[in-house]
């Protein structure tokens, strides 16, 4: 996979190459993204942000827009590439004032 099979603000269903090199199952929505690798949520997971790179990604399952009162948000410096670029994972807590979250 790479950077043009995936969108920003966008709820995926995907099968990736995990830290452990096995194939696993998740769901994520993507915040930013980068040249080589994008931002995520793990969505059936804690408030824990990954970087995961695209190549990790070996099948897209499913693909759902986030209409924008239901978006997550989280504070632009946070998303900043300088940030993430030695940092794989990060805790973050997102919310979407749409849901009351």
């Amino acid at each position: 996979m790479d950077k043009t099979n995936f969108k920003e603000n966008t709820r995926y269903t995907v099968a990736w190459r995990a830290t452990d090199g096995k194939i696993r199952p998740a769901n994520i929505y993507v915040y930013k993204m980068f040249e080589s690798a994008m931002i995520a949520r793990m969505t059936d997971k804690a408030g824990f942000l990954y970087k995961i790179a695209y190549d990790d990604i070996t099948k897209i399952v499913k693909e759902i827009a986030v209409e924008t009162e239901n978006q997550f948000h989280i504070p632009a410096a946070v998303l900043d590439e300088k940030v993430w670029k030695d940092r794989s994972m990060m805790e973050r807590y997102s919310s979407s004032p749409h849901m009351g979250k």
